[in-house]
């Protein structure tokens, strides 16, 4: 998915002008994307002839065909969701492993949004094609998500993503030593063989993640990563093209028997200014069993 916030000199200019610009397409392809409702302006559908304003916040859902979901396609699901902070605008999550956070042309089945609506009063009345999301987990990562109660709120948060007025902690348990501190600048393209994986690709997008060494185990480390940028699946393709891929990635990872069968990537922490309140948040989630306990075993093998 692409997305641009609408800069002062873009105020004014409809929206189909504004995807050829953008996304260097002719006019009837960008009317083509707004007809197929691949395009969204603060999380609406709007008509081709939409005069943009500043600050719009404008996403092309790039997949081949377009999504169709709206929030009536889901039902209500019991998935009892950890819920870490709830107020009138923002929920944050604790997110379980082998949980999809919201449905994709390869994945229609049971995800996040599911349980959003069994637990929280009036989340039915978002819309938009992933209702709430601000941002995204991978099935297998765990840990803390950030969801909006207001569709404004959605537009409002997913600005300062981008923006970077969002910091994001993770915990990742890798293969042998990656050092102690450091950043990696590794641009990132879709694997060109596998449309599910992402790849290092020199011409790609600009992807960076500063990491510590938290713990060095025997066979292992313990890492916190923080994201400067937010590609899918960055911070499982920078640590698998350096060598030291997370523990349990099934798809970036080392196949061994003895690993866990859940990958060890954890979102820990989320750092944030609060939209409405102004108030400065800081989130700290739990780790969930598989993680812990398998952090145990290495912990209790250390002190032997």
């Amino acid at each position: 998915m692409k997305s641009f916030i609408v800069a002062q000199k873009e105020h004014g200019f409809r929206l189909d002008f504004f995807l050829a610009q953008k996304l260097n397409l002719s006019r009837n392809k960008s009317c083509f994307l707004i007809m197929n409702k691949s395009i969204f302006v603060n999380n609406q559908i709007v008509k081709k002839s939409y005069f943009l304003k500043k600050d719009d916040f404008v996403t092309f859902q790039q997949d081949k065909k377009p999504l169709s979901f709206a929030i009536d396609d889901y039902r209500p699901i019991n998935l009892n969701l950890q819920i870490i902070y709830e107020d009138d605008y923002l929920i944050v999550i604790n997110k379980p492993p082998n949980l999809v956070t919201h449905p994709c042309l390869s994945y229609t089945g049971v995800t996040l949004i599911n349980g959003l609506l069994y637990q929280i009063k009036d989340f039915s009345k978002l819309k938009g094609f992933r209702p709430g999301i601000i941002h995204r987990l991978d099935k297998d990562t765990t840990g803390l998500i950030l969801v909006g109660k207001k569709d404004e709120i959605v537009v409002e948060m997913q600005k300062m993503l981008q923006q970077k007025k969002i910091k994001r902690i993770y915990w990742a348990l890798i293969h042998g030593f990656l050092g102690y501190k450091g950043t990696i600048n590794l641009p990132i393209n879709r694997d060109h063989n596998n449309r599910l994986k992402k790849m290092v690709f020199f011409k790609g997008k600009n992807a960076i993640t500063h990491f510590k060494t938290i713990r060095r185990f025997e066979n292992f480390s313990l890492l916190e990563l923080e994201l400067e940028t937010g590609r899918t699946h960055q911070i499982r393709v920078h640590l698998s093209y350096l060598q030291h891929p997370i523990v349990g990635d099934p798809l970036y990872g080392r196949k061994t028997q003895k690993e866990p069968q859940m990958q060890l990537l954890h979102s820990k922490n989320i750092i944030f200014i609060h939209p409405k309140t102004k108030k400065s948040l800081f989130f700290e989630s739990t780790l969930f069993p598989h993680f812990q306990e398998f952090l145990n075993q290495l912990l209790s093998k250390s002190k032997m």
